[in-house]
């Protein structure tokens, strides 16, 4: 075993001596993918079910965005937000035209963090005199400090502040907590239509347009943080469009760039027009390498209807899951190829490793939740594995709980 894990061990002693420790020791070393399968740099091959939390959409390699980033990187790497590329405006046209929102225009900036960086600055210029901002507990909206200052984990927020606006934070799902503190002093309220982080929560039904109506009653912004659910994931160009309800402001990032960085902020109605020149910048943000790569993301969802395949292959897998009988899980929740094995507390960990074991990564995203976020282009066949290897890996995860305790 020691030789076999010789090339894992070495990397982290490597990483061990330079890295910072705000990951830790990561326990897999990946060297290269292929499709939904990934190998680690002992050669052992696994199906991705994490896809870089939820970033890879398309697989590992797919050819569509091989070719986009080749192609691009041969005729303009970069160009700093000083001069126009055509490969910018047109992912701006393609994300107004998947949100369907009239008017909507659009920011581009490297991820998850900074196009919530950008909303904020968006609420703050819609509403000079507000300061003001609602959140829900248990969210997660990036680890900068504007974005960090509306995350609902106290243990990752509080070491960092104070962050220079006041946040309200209320339970997810509670429309009447909610309604009670926006007021007209509220510049935005921020939501995720599903908590991601907190193990993938979806709301209950109304609550999105309970929050759609606090904001319209007080004047303040509904920003909708898309970062891990948008683009395609359930099926949906985004996630809030399941409910039919209307945002001020949205962010994407993670599966748009399909493994490049990216991010957008697309902002709505008297929203759009609030920052000007000079309120906000990025010098990578819409650079031509990862517009490629997010144009061919789109065009293969549109080409190869992989919305229609994840709403379909995602309910049939949440089905086949939920009808698993084994130890330790007790529901399955979420939609399309968001899911979360809702399992028993403090046993995610070991059901985590017991599937890397197996040959599968899954992501114990919190302690009585298992993340399933694959590639969109995850097939059937490929789900269907895990569903049956996942009876022998609840019996390993038992026993391995059984003797930790």
């Amino acid at each position: 075993m020691t030789e076999t894990l010789a090339a894992t061990a070495a990397l982290q002693e490597r990483w061990d001596a330079v890295m910072m420790r705000n990951y830790g020791t990561p326990t897999l070393a990946l060297a290269h993918g292929a499709g939904c399968r990934v190998w680690d740099v002992e050669g052992r091959d696994y199906l991705d079910l994490v896809a870089g939390i939820a970033v890879s959409a398309l697989g590992h390699a797919h050819p569509a965005i091989v070719e986009a980033v080749t192609s691009q990187v041969r005729r303009l790497a970069h160009t700093s937000n000083l001069y126009i590329h055509a490969d910018a405006v047109r992912l701006a046209e393609r994300l107004v035209a998947a949100l369907d929102v009239p008017g909507a225009r659009v920011f581009l900036c490297n991820d998850g963090a900074t196009a919530n960086e950008a909303a904020v600055k968006v609420a703050l210029r819609a509403h000079p005199d507000r300061r003001h901002f609602v959140a829900a507990e248990k969210s997660f909206h990036g680890r900068t400090l504007g974005a960090l200052a509306l995350t609902g984990k106290a243990a990752i927020r509080e070491p960092f502040a104070p962050f220079g606006v006041d946040v309200t934070f209320v339970p997810y799902g509670d429309a009447d907590a909610l309604r009670e503190a926006v007021t007209p002093t509220t510049a935005a309220v921020f939501l995720e239509p599903t908590l991601g982080e907190a193990g993938v929560v979806p709301p209950p039904d109304g609550y999105l347009a309970a929050a759609r109506t606090a904001c319209d009653n007080t004047g303040a912004l509904l920003v909708l943080d898309e970062v891990q659910g948008g683009i395609g994931r359930t099926g949906a160009w985004f996630a809030h469009q399941h409910a039919g309800v209307a945002p001020d402001v949205v962010t994407v990032a993670k599966g748009l760039g399909g493994g490049l960085p990216i991010g957008a902020c697309l902002a709505t109605g008297a929203a759009a027009d609030a920052l000007q020149k000079g309120d906000h910048g990025s010098t990578f943000g819409g650079n031509p390498i990862s517009c490629a790569a997010a144009l061919a993301v789109l065009d293969v969802i549109e080409q190869d209807q992989l919305l229609q395949h994840v709403r379909e292959v995602g309910q049939q897998w949440a089905g086949a899951l939920a009808a698993v009988d084994g130890p330790l899980v007790t529901d399955v929740r979420g939609r399309g190829f968001w899911l979360a094995l809702v399992v028993e507390e403090g046993s995610a960990g070991a059901i985590e490793t017991a599937a890397r074991e197996a040959g599968f990564l899954v992501n114990a995203v919190a302690p009585d939740a298992i993340r399933l976020a694959p590639p969109l282009t995850l097939s059937s066949a490929e789900a269907d594995t895990f569903t049956a290897a996942l009876p022998t890996i609840l019996d390993a995860a038992t026993r391995a709980v059984s003797v930790g305790s």
